[in-house]
């Protein structure tokens, strides 16, 4: 997967919907979690860092961990640009590796379980590297019927929330609940748009 968003790193930020979307999101975790800048931020799955560019005055501090070199890349040139000082980027691989770094008081990812094979796996991971009372958020998609991803695609077709609820429940959050933010219309095929609903499911560690 992280050879896809290495080739798709410097023209990602050119797509106006992945902003129009992260801004959705965006509004949802501050209508759900009652961040602060005393808090310790992980934005798992990263990519160019759109959604921590929007949250990062209500945090004191975001790691932004992703597998792909370039993403990296893209947000240290951010970083750079931007004289953003409060931004970690990480290079890193959770699906096969533990993460002994910090620990966090607010995990969060956008459109980005859908594509790891093992999601109760990285949940763990993450619910592992959780501060007692830190917080999770996750935006992904409704069941779709395949037609989201225009390349061969062995990940999720979407997911039930109630199903990812009780998977956060079992690992161990509290707290837990859904809605959907977000409404993508993406073009399937010349002139057929279609309409992909995204959710955000939110809860605590105990």
């Amino acid at each position: 997967m992280s050879n896809l968003f290495d080739n798709r790193a410097k023209e990602w930020d050119n797509n106006p919907v992945h902003f129009k979307r992260s801004d959705a999101i965006a509004e949802a975790i501050l209508n759900n979690i009652p961040l602060n800048n005393k808090m310790r931020a992980l934005e798992y799955g990263a990519g160019t860092g759109i959604l921590s560019n929007i949250l990062k005055d209500k945090l004191k501090e975001i790691a932004l961990m992703d597998n792909s070199g370039e993403m990296i890349k893209m947000i240290r040139e951010k970083i750079c640009h931007q004289k953003i000082n409060n931004f970690i980027p990480i290079k890193f691989d959770l699906e096969h590796e533990d993460y002994h770094g910090n620990h966090f008081d607010f995990i969060f990812s956008q459109m980005v379980m859908h594509h790891v094979p093992n999601v109760p796996l990285i949940i763990k991971k993450l619910f592992n590297i959780t501060n007692s009372k830190g917080y999770i958020a996750i935006a992904d998609l409704y069941p779709e019927d395949g037609s989201f991803h225009r390349y061969s695609f062995n990940g999720h077709l979407g997911f039930d929330p109630d199903e990812l609820k009780e998977i956060l429940y079992e690992i161990g959050y509290s707290n837990v609940s859904y809605n959907k933010c977000f409404e993508l219309e993406k073009e399937i095929e010349p002139g057929i748009l279609k309409i992909y609903p995204i959710f955000l499911i939110t809860g605590q560690k105990k």
